[in-house]
């Protein structure tokens, strides 16, 4: 006999022991019935060629018997569904190693930790979902390069989410959800291109979701719900096409609702209920033909909740307990302005705004030609200080002890890589910065000596001036010119500041007009190695200047490149030389185009949604000019809609 299939057949009390003494059974499946009581203990010692044993849905008991061991063929462990009460498998598992390939054990109330011993090189499939399982996930699952399918889903597991699971590049299913996980979600889990299904809902997971979750492009599940998750939510998951159901409920997402979710073609179900989601609900949503639910209730959102396709067939609920929708009386929620007058208004307010993206959009094409004209303008000023020179007595430490409160917290105006910087009040009321130099920090004495040689050679009215210093052996610092209205990065990231378009146009006319004169007009082109908005500081009237040259570097008469061994921020590099050491004038430009587009998108170059092929530049030529709204900063929009509805009416 090779094969004994007795499925379903309502058979009761204890399986025969005389079973497991049939030498030549290959199959033995006795699933879907009554059976009861231990499985006997010499179970495996005489079915030398089993390679299946199904015992699913029965009411078997007691422990696991060591002796299955011996049946050393087996490839199929299938125990779902029944009441073992000790550890899930006995430690001579690892005696399967060269042939198990599945081990289905969910639902059997199996207890205890996973076994180090369950790291099968040949397991393909491995379910021990809904016991009681307890301790962390052991890394030794890792190296299981042939795993298809793993879950561990409720259970009591705790801990972290090992970072190596995103070596188990074949894995098609993780289900780890209903557990008592932890902290983050490893980037590296990332490398996990071939995921179909990915759930870890209700855990205690938090922090950003990692953006290498982009790379999850045949994913048809994906559910993070009921755990502590913040920040935005990421821009490339919006990628996943192949997507079908999508839930983040129960977190604590911030932000708005991504406009191009509603390129996610194969979205049948999408929750984001129970987060802090505000703004809009994206009218793109209408175009997702095939979604059967959807749910963002318990949010902040507001406006017109969307009428079309397939909003049509959803009821209230959905949309319950958020800030201010409003729409036609089916959804109960308040009635949106439907007044021909308001109709009116809204047309003339996407008309002028459509006007306005395009004027933004050719504005960014040609900005390079307003900054060649202006600076040209400005380029018989360029070697002329245009404010007046303020000259100090040599101060001394004890004079910058005191003009910076003891270089106090409260004077301090940031932070770089070689010092910081402090506001100094001197006895006569002269402000000035201070730019201490951190003496332990390797590089610090090479950036001073830089920065007072170049210093002491450039004067343009876009570049911030060195007044004074002071060195010795132990303390060593620049008087700078102060700024009063702090730095680019400030006013583009702090919630208190705002830069409008024509400012912003501006700052990047004066930015480029400082490296024209570093490059092609300064007698030796310098090169600032280090162009970013933290180094672009703003005075009173809002008039650029660069800052900061402390890793410069001078080219030669007629050299076109050099090397440096001090690398710039990560992010604003020019692929091509930065990397390598190697600085050009070209790098600078490269740099600048980042700025540039960092000025106008409200975007690092570094944010989570670029990775990989996705770069913010790639991303704004996708998006240019059909979806320039997409790509400019929310906050200019926001502010020319406003007044566009004001000149219209």
């Amino acid at each position: 006999m090779k094969e004994l299939v007795l499925v379903a057949t309502n058979l009761m009390g204890a399986i025969p022991t005389s079973i497991f003494n049939i030498s030549s059974l290959l199959s033995l499946s006795l699933s879907e019935n009554n059976l009861s009581s231990n499985l006997p203990s010499n179970i495996g010692l005489w079915l030398p060629n089993l390679h299946g044993l199904l015992l699913v849905g029965n009411k078997l008991t007691g422990i696991i018997p060591e002796s299955i061991s011996n049946a050393s063929k087996l490839t199929l462990l299938d125990l779902n569904s029944n009441a073992f009460t000790d550890d899930i498998l006995p430690t001579t598992i690892g005696n399967f190693s060269a042939s198990l390939e599945n081990i289905q054990a969910d639902h059997c109330g199996i207890r205890g930790n996973i076994p180090n011993e369950i790291a099968l090189g040949k397991l393909q499939i491995l379910d021990l979902s809904n016991n009681r399982l307890q301790g962390s996930i052991p890394d030794d699952i890792c190296p299981l390069k042939n795993m298809g399918d793993l879950r561990l889903n409720e259970n009591e597991l705790f801990g972290l989410i090992p970072e190596c699971l995103g070596n188990i590049t074949s894995l098609r299913y993780l289900y780890l959800n209903s557990n008592k996980l932890a902290f983050v979600i490893p980037t590296r889990l990332g490398n996990l291109k071939d995921i179909s299904e990915i759930n870890m809902s209700s855990n205690s997971l938090n922090g950003n979701l990692p953006p290498q979750l982009g790379s999850f492009k045949v994913a048809t599940l994906i559910d993070f719900s009921m755990n502590q998750f913040t920040g935005k939510i990421p821009s490339t998951i919006i990628g996943l096409q192949n997507l079908v159901t999508l839930s983040l409920a129960h977190n604590k997402f911030q932000g708005s609702i991504p406009d191009l979710f509603g390129s996610m073609v194969s979205l049948e179900f999408l929750d984001l209920s129970y987060n802090d989601l505000s703004d809009v609900i994206p009218k793109s949503l209408e175009t997702l033909s095939h979604l059967s639910y959807l749910n963002v209730s318990f949010n902040k959102l507001r406006g017109e909740i969307p009428n079309g396709v397939p909003f049509a067939n959803f009821t209230i609920q959905p949309f319950m307990l958020n800030d201010a929708l409003c729409d036609a009386p089916k959804f109960q929620v308040p009635a949106c302005h439907t007044s021909s007058f308001h109709h009116l208004r809204k047309k003339r307010v996407a008309l002028a705004l459509y006007i306005l993206l395009q004027i933004a959009s050719i504005l960014l094409a040609t900005t390079f030609v307003f900054l060649f004209i202006k600076c040209r303008r400005y380029k018989s000023l360029s070697n002329v200080d245009l404010l007046p020179t303020i000259t100090p007595p040599r101060i001394t430490y004890q004079q910058f002890f005191r003009a910076t409160n003891g270089f106090s917290e409260s004077n301090l105006l940031g932070m770089g890589s070689f010092g910081s910087v402090y506001k100094a009040i001197l006895e006569d009321t002269t402000v000035f910065a201070i730019k201490v130099f951190n003496l332990q920090v390797e590089g610090a004495f090479k950036s001073f000596d830089i920065e007072c040689e170049i210093m002491r050679h450039i004067r343009h009215r876009n570049l911030t001036k060195v007044i004074s210093s002071c060195s010795n052996l132990d303390f060593k610092a620049l008087v700078l010119e102060y700024m009063p209205n702090g730095s680019l990065e400030k006013w583009l990231y702090s919630y208190n500041y705002f830069l409008d378009m024509l400012q912003r146009l501006d700052i990047m006319i004066d930015v480029a007009c400082a490296l024209e004169y570093l490059h092609p007009d300064y007698s030796m082109p310098l090169v600032h190695c280090d162009l970013k908005p933290n180094n672009i500081l703003l005075d009173d009237d809002f008039v650029a200047h660069v800052s900061d040259f402390g890793i410069a570097k001078l080219l030669d008469f007629g050299e076109n490149v050099t090397h440096t061994n001090t690398i710039a921020t990560f992010g604003y590099i020019a692929p091509k030389f930065g990397l390598e050491g190697l600085v050009s004038t070209s790098c600078d430009v490269y740099s600048y185009g980042i700025l540039l587009m960092e000025t106008f998108t409200r975007l690092k170059p570094t944010d989570e949604m670029f990775f990989e092929d996705m770069t913010m530049k790639r991303w704004i030529n996708e998006s240019l000019p059909n979806a320039i709204s997409h790509v400019i900063d929310t906050n200019l929009l926001k502010l020319e809609e406003e007044h566009l509805t004001a000149v219209v009416l």
